[in-house]
């Protein structure tokens, strides 16, 4: 498509960019300060130096307004929370004594007390702090960070636009505070809210904001009518203030659907619209809402969530298409940058035409700018771009890598006899109790153990060869010595073997599968200072040869207990991965199953009677509208049981999920036909045994009662009356008793405590129950 140079020059933006550094500075300055090698201005020197990085990094590349306030020590919503002034009452006491460590004890909690609940950000690998709200909550603005962030940015002389969690998602993210009655609606608090944000957007407005972002990504899932006239008060209340800067309501991950019109009718300056994947419906939804007349209409074009290239020609197309619909266009990425690595030229290991297939943070923000310089000077300025582009894009849909005439021949010929079990889950349960001889509510853990120091030098003097292979074989024999014996003298049922040799639970797997590409310095933020490094799914899947065996089979031979193989399922391979984006996921994901399927028939016949195949993204990557879940649900269930169905019946299949809002997804929790299921339920409070309960789920379950994403040790009696409250929804032959999740970011001290009071209240608890 040729476009001529328009009236008004488009502007480039982005929504947030990567906090971490190129080496995680951010990482490490934060836990230094929590291991008190860091001071409280020495973090903050360093967070306020990644900011200004940050900013010159995309005002160099010729980003034309900056975001500011999308930067944060832990998670954006919590600072929301600080910025509302709707601190949890158990945590009022310690921000009012030090802001710094109270915010902290907020995200990670403390011995004492509590930390906040924390889920997944959307359909994303992000996690966030959910907000706790009641009838009693009294909001009041702090506009510190968000101001001094904005001035840092106008000090160096660049446009800068806030970035705020909007008013409506903020709230239809939080949750009742845990002594407030389940069926609080925290919606009901937006009048009383929105002049807060109306303080916070003045104060802006002063420090010399022209423009503020409030995101809004709540308003394209399924919306009430309820909620969707609450949308429409929030942003006439806002747009009709007079001290305020001019707004921005941003959307993103899908379409938005029928709060599109509602969000085009208010008096707010401009909208920002994902119109990559689903959401490129929002084109034709926009041109029927007859598009936003007098407006400014910022257009995501650039996959804010994946690493591949853009199609700068279908997205000057796209682009082409909006100059029609509102009073100017200008270019954004879909999505925060937050969800990408930083910087795809750092990659030494990934071969140089492969690596013309990526854009990171720094490459996509590149992107934007020749698109923005494109649409608002003219596509001839731009020839030589789109001519390198469009041979990259030839180079990828050509290349060997990304198909294997093998590997699709087998996934064709899947049957749906291949995805079921030979028996009845009540057949398969009774040959299993005699088999594994368990007792009453057994306990176990989710995998992982913790990666201490010597684990991680460990890999990096394979990796440099300071050691060989024999002499790290031997330092990883050792530790799932010292697992297997601590376990065994704690007292827990079935064991594992710890995960010593494994960096991540994705990439460990992706590295030893063909079709994946693992990057050295990908890191993206999982949550706080927890950054994994995705693989990058390029192409056809298949699996050399076996993964885990040799080290599950050595854990075995160390004790008579059972011993659970630990794998990764297809979702979660997929999810936790950057997906390929040349054919649908469901293809993707069978391809993944079979290859997992081999191991996991190979690990029973070397004599392993638990499997676990963890998949902890199911509900993560369910689609944000109703509409498509259905086609997602029967992808995703069909590809764990195409992994799991080919054992016998006295081998038990485990399955885990963590960290997410389980209710949605019940359903397809039962269809997994896993024959136990362990969940996140420690700081939910045991909300998903509940939700199984009341589904009617008719197998095993182990709801968490040791919250692991906190450095805290729970209590024996605690871990007993969290089991306790699980007893009241799953009967105790079918309870089981875990962590929520793995152990792998957690300190042996802890561990070793917390476990031992896991075990301690499981005993308790079986005494109780033995007794009636």
């Amino acid at each position: 498509m040729t476009i001529k140079p328009a009236a008004t020059p488009a502007r480039a933006t982005v929504y947030g960019y990567p906090r971490q550094g190129q080496h995680r500075e951010l990482k490490k300055a934060i836990e230094g300060y929590w291991k008190g090698r860091v001071t409280a201005d020495a973090l903050r020197d360093t967070a306020a130096e990644l900011r200004r990085a940050h900013w010159r990094q995309l005002a160099g590349a010729g980003i034309d307004e900056l975001p500011t306030g999308d930067f944060s020590l832990y998670d954006h919503v919590l600072d929301t929370t600080v910025m509302v002034g709707a601190i949890p009452g158990r945590h009022r006491e310690a921000v009012a004594g030090d802001p710094l460590d109270g915010y902290f004890a907020m995200a990670r909690g403390t011995q004492d007390v509590a930390p906040l609940e924390m889920t997944k950000w959307f359909d994303t690998n992000y996690h966030y702090l959910v907000p706790e709200l009641g009838p009693d909550t009294v909001f009041s603005a702090d506009s510190t960070k968000q101001v001094t962030e904005l001035r840092e940015a106008l000090a160096l002389g660049a446009a800068a636009r806030p970035v705020l969690v909007g008013p409506v998602t903020y709230l239809l993210l939080a949750k009742p505070a845990p002594d407030v009655a389940s069926d609080f609606d925290p919606l009901t608090l937006l009048d009383r809210l929105l002049p807060v944000y109306a303080e916070v957007l003045a104060d802006l407005r002063a420090a010399g904001a022209e423009w503020a972002q409030l995101d809004e990504p709540a308003l394209v899932q399924d919306r009430t009518p309820a909620e969707l006239k609450a949308a429409e008060r929030a942003y006439r209340v806002l747009g009709t203030l007079t001290d305020r800067p001019k707004l921005l309501v941003a959307s993103y991950f899908d379409r938005l659907g029928e709060a599109l019109p509602v969000l085009a009718k208010t008096p707010v300056e401009g909208l920002a619209l994902d119109f990559t994947g689903a959401a490129a419906a929002n084109l034709d939804a926009l041109a029927a809402v007859g598009g936003l007349p007098g407006k400014r209409l910022v257009a995501g074009v650039v996959d804010g969530r994946n690493i591949w290239i853009n199609d700068l020609a279908r997205s000057l197309a796209t682009l082409g298409t909006l100059l029609g619909l509102a009073d100017r266009v200008d270019v954004a990425a879909s999505c925060s940058l937050l969800h990408v690595p930083l910087d795809a030229s750092a990659e030494r290991d990934i071969e140089p035409q492969v690596l013309r297939w990526l854009a990171f943070a720094r490459q996509k923000s590149a992107e934007i700018v020749t698109l923005a310089k494109g649409l608002g000077r003219g596509t001839d300025t731009i020839t030589a771009e789109l001519a390198a582009n469009r041979a990259d894009l030839a180079s990828r849909a050509h290349s060997a890598i990304t198909r294997d005439p093998a590997v699709r021949a087998r996934t064709g010929a899947v049957t749906a006899a291949d995805a079921r079990r030979s028996q009845p889950y009540a057949e398969r349960a009774a040959a299993q109790r005699t088999h594994l001889g368990l007792p009453l509510l057994p306990t176990t853990t989710i995998g992982s153990f913790p990666q201490t120091g010597e684990l991680r030098t460990a890999r990096a003097d394979l990796r440099t060869g300071r050691i060989d292979a024999a002499g790290y074989e031997e330092r990883i024999k050792a530790e799932i010595r010292e697992v297997i014996s601590f376990q065994e003298k704690t007292g827990l049922a079935v064991l594992v073997h710890g995960e010593a040799e494994r960096n991540d639970m994705v990439q460990y797997f992706a590295e030893q599968l063909t079709g994946y590409l693992a990057t050295q310095h990908g890191w993206v933020q999982s949550y706080g200072t927890r950054y994994v490094r995705p693989p990058i799914l390029a192409g056809d899947i298949s699996r050399p040869e076996p993964m885990t065996v040799r080290w599950t089979t050595y854990a075995q031979s160390l004790t008579a207990k059972p011993v659970k193989g630990m794998l990764t399922g297809p979702v979660t391979m997929l999810a936790w991965s950057f997906v390929r984006d040349d054919q649908p996921l469901g293809d993707t994901a069978r391809q993944v199953a079979l290859a997992l399927r081999e191991e996991v028939n190979d690990l029973e016949a070397s004599g392993t009677s638990v499997i676990q195949v963890d998949e902890p993204a199911l509900r993560e990557t369910l689609p944000l509208r109703s509409s498509d879940r259905p086609a997602y649900l029967a992808w995703a269930t069909e590809a764990f049981r195409l992994t799991t169905a080919g054992v016998r019946p006295d081998t038990q299949i485990h399955t885990h999920m963590c960290y997410a809002e389980f209710g949605d997804v019940v359903q397809a929790i039962d269809d997994l036909d896993a024959d136990v299921i362990s969940l996140e339920a420690a700081r939910s409070h045991m909300q998903v045994a509940r939700e199984l309960a009341a589904h009617g789920y008719p197998r095993e379950a182990g709801p968490g009662v040791y919250d692991i994403h906190s450095p805290r040790v729970p209590s024996s009696a605690e871990a007993a009356e969290l089991l306790r409250s699980g007893l009241r929804a799953i009967p105790a032959e079918r309870l089981w008793v875990n962590p929520d999740c793995g152990l792998k970011t957690r300190g042996w001290p802890e561990t070793r405590a917390s476990l031992e009071n896991l075990v301690t209240a499981a005993r308790t608890v079986r005494e109780e129950l033995s007794g009636r």
